[in-house]
Parts: C-alpha cells; structure tokens; sequence
C-alpha cells in the first residue's frame, strides 16, 4: 500500500518582467534586482550620492513676479 497523502505545493517566487540593467543594460539577475551585478548597484548608488542624480526644479515665473511687488 502506497502513501498517496497530498504534498505541499512549492513556494515559487512570481516572476518579473526581464528588465536590462539600467547601468550596463545586460539582463537584471534576481539578486541585484533591478541590476545585474554588485557592481552596477554600486556605481548607481554612488551617482546618487555624488548628486549625479538631480530632480530638475523650475522656478514659478508669475510667482516671483508677484514676490517682487
């Protein structure tokens, strides 16, 4: 006699659209998502602390006009 008891299904992770690098555009691996190595983590990671990275910021015109009177 067989043991045909039911057996827990595997976790599986959801899968991810395949996105390149966005340092190097080779494909992103799973442990450096969204890059593919530690490397292009890290060179990412220094752009934004060196402020090589910046949000662009426009100065309301009608405001400073207003300001000034």
């Amino acid at each position: 006699m067989t043991d045909e008891t039911p057996k827990p299904a595997a976790k599986v992770a959801p899968l991810r659209k395949a996105v390149p690098c966005p340092i190097c555009k080779r494909p992103s691996a799973r442990e450096h998502y969204p890059f593919c190595s530690n490397r292009c983590r890290d060179v990412d990671l220094n752009r934004w602390l060196s402020g090589s990275y910046a949000i662009p910021v426009a100065d309301d015109e009608a405001k400073a006009e207003d300001d000034e009177t």
